[in-house]
């Protein structure tokens, strides 16, 4: 047990002698690695990952697209005779990918905006959790490109806007039966009241 115990020790050594050595280069790229720390759900070791990665200088991909496509983050056209086989994610990012589901997951438990969480619930109901996850990495790829290639932090109140547009139907509530007929006659439903 004490032999474990000491390889323990030695294994936990050496990821701190990692740490500290991967925290000391990283601080050549503190500029990027601030401007990812605005964005909901990354912290200070996934954007040091994230940057690993995917690097700083962003004209190497020709747009957003070409940077989710090689992250494996689209579906695959798996097309035979007018057929679909398969609609999976490509194989691509083995390393970027589980990091963006990380940044992913904080961001729709983060309380700061609600864009990602509410973007993720209407993915889910129709698609399911695991669809909306990589709906969400995808989203969230396509700001740290934007982000890394004009160097402006993340809009909060862009995303607020965006709530206010796409998701308002889901944040009121209707507690009388006259504010549901009303909201739904603006939707251009016909609503006739029973008896019954």
């Amino acid at each position: 047990m004490s032999i474990c115990l000491s390889h323990y020790d030695a294994i936990n050594t050496c990821i701190d002698n990692l740490e500290q050595y991967i925290l000391k280069l990283a601080i050549n790229y503190s500029t990027e690695i601030n401007l990812l720390l605005t964005i909901p759900g990354i912290k200070e070791i996934l954007a040091i990952f994230i940057i690993a990665e995917i690097g700083t200088n962003m004209d190497v991909f020709l747009d957003s697209k070409h940077l989710v496509s090689w992250a494996g983050l689209v579906p695959r056209c798996n097309e035979s005779n007018n057929k679909k086989k398969s609609v999976k994610i490509t194989k691509a990012g083995i390393y970027i990918k589980p990091l963006l589901v990380q940044c992913v997951l904080n961001a729709i438990r983060d309380s700061s905006t609600d864009y990602f969480k509410l973007r993720y619930e209407s993915i889910k109901r129709r698609r399911g959790h695991k669809v909306a996850i990589i709906a969400i990495a995808r989203l969230m790829l396509t700001c740290i490109y934007n982000i890394l290639k004009t160097g402006e932090i993340f809009d909060n109140d862009r995303c607020n806007k965006l709530i206010e547009r796409n998701f308002k139907s889901h944040k009121k509530t209707y507690s009388k039966p006259k504010e549901m007929i009303s909201y739904l006659s603006s939707l251009g439903y016909n609503i006739t009241l029973s008896d019954n």
